[in-house]
């Protein structure tokens, strides 16, 4: 070899380390890339849930007053009859405020007693009042009861509200944080868990507004949904992958699904509203058309899934069950859609956790209504854990800051535990093949 070829073979050498060197820094440079931006998301992620869970896990406590309630039969049941009637309309606040006046009897005048008066919730009366409907034997007692404390006394013993704000953000008079002192330093101030949160509907007082008409309305939507979806979106399916011609017509219904799998959801909520709402007459604000409308929206997703689970069953398992005599019914019922199940179920579960977390569809039929009592069936009016999350977070009281975020916690908690489900149904019955 000559000393050019030799020069020449050396200086090719050095260009392809070089090359080599490049490409090495280039695919470092990417793998980094690749995993700044997967710490980055997640950093992202957890940012958002130690916001969300920060703000909101003080909301499954609730500030409670001990007093020593007196049912007095004067001002219960003065005719000594124990009307049902008569009873729900006494004035129960009144014996609050015999109770609180005689745990600080320095409390004097009609500014002052106001004051005082104002540290109790207001719907703290008619938890009395169904508590003395619901037993009458208490008329004459006294009996040592936990009461639901104002939203702002609340947010003052959580430590959300600073006792030395000034500018009119601290809502509680000197008095008032005074009051609270002293029942304190009595025992009589405690942070009890709020089970009112778990079974109360929606209320004007953060204090007593609950996610159970909320939780109840979701739970009525996603089983009218899954009613729906799931045998008709398994149904397509079949049809499509299994049975249906191939022709430019079931081309167009396959493209037009694929389609309104990507329609954002409002559009299936002016869809339900123009339909069921106005052509058909159904009742407003109820989870019947709230299903409804999300069985519109999760089909899709429910078909696309249902058919991939579908392909990927081998064809050696059609072709064994045809050739011992199988019909192409049976050879789908009986082998097919049994192996394609574990799939189809996943696609389903996560259809319905999409729909659980909408909330454009349903403000467009109407469960965006302020709804007090807790539904009892698919017709009664009621709203959903996303669109509570919407109604709360518009509230000025700052109370209802801490519901949301726990609200948003609860519907987090539903979502991850059916992504949960999925995977586990996945895992568990998926085949490889």
């Amino acid at each position: 070899m000559t000393a050019d070829e030799k020069r020449a073979q050396e200086e090719t050498l050095r260009r392809v380390r070089a090359s080599l060197a490049r490409r090495y820094r280039s695919e470092r440079r990417f793998r980094l890339f690749g995993l700044s931006s997967a710490l980055l998301g997640l950093a992202f992620v957890a940012f958002l849930f130690v916001t969300i869970i920060g703000n909101g896990y003080t909301a499954f406590w609730q500030t409670q007053f001990k007093l020593d309630i007196y049912f007095d039969p004067a001002v219960i049941d003065p005719d000594g009859q124990a009307d049902p009637q008569q009873l729900a309309s006494a004035n129960y606040r009144a014996l609050i405020r015999d109770a609180l006046q005689s745990e600080l009897p320095d409390v004097s005048g009609r500014r002052e007693m106001r004051e005082l008066n104002r540290l109790i919730s207001a719907g703290a009366e008619f938890d009395l009042r169904d508590e003395v409907v619901a037993n009458v034997a208490l008329i004459g007692s006294t009996r040592e009861l936990w009461i639901t404390a104002d939203d702002e006394v609340d947010m003052l013993v959580k430590g959300h509200v600073e006792r030395d704000e000034q500018g009119g953000a601290r809502r509680l008079s000197d008095s008032q944080l005074r009051w609270i002192d002293a029942l304190a330093a009595d025992g009589r101030v405690e942070q009890r868990f709020n089970v009112n949160f778990f079974t109360r509907g929606d209320s004007r007082d953060p204090e007593q507004a609950g996610i159970a008409g909320a939780a109840k309305g979701s739970l009525f939507a996603l089983l009218v949904t899954l009613v729906i979806a799931f045998p008709l979106g398994i149904a397509a399916a079949v049809y499509l992958e299994e049975f249906a011609p191939r022709n430019r017509w079931i081309d167009l219904v396959e493209v037009n699904i694929n389609n309104l799998a990507a329609v954002p959801s409002i559009v299936f909520g002016l869809l339900g509203l123009s339909v069921f709402l106005n052509f058909f007459g159904l009742p407003r604000s109820a989870p019947l058309v709230g299903g409804l409308v999300l069985s519109l929206m999760t089909l899709p997703t429910i078909i696309i899934a249902s058919r991939a689970a579908i392909k990927s069953v081998p064809p050696s398992v059609r072709e064994a069950a045809l050739g011992l005599g199988a019909s192409q019914v049976q050879t789908v019922l009986h082998h097919v859609v049994p192996l394609a199940m574990p799939g189809m179920l996943t696609g389903a579960i996560i259809g319905m956790a999409r729909a659980l977390g909408e909330s454009a569809p349903l403000l467009m039929i109407g469960m965006v209504a302020f709804i007090v009592e807790v539904p009892q069936s698919i017709t009664d009016p009621a709203t959903a854990l996303p669109v509570q999350v919407f109604l709360w977070a518009d509230s000025p009281e700052r109370a209802f800051v801490e519901r949301t975020s726990a609200a948003t916690m609860v519907l987090l908690a539903f979502l991850l535990a059916m992504n949960a489900v999925a995977i586990w149904l996945r895992n568990k019955f998926e085949r490889r093949w």
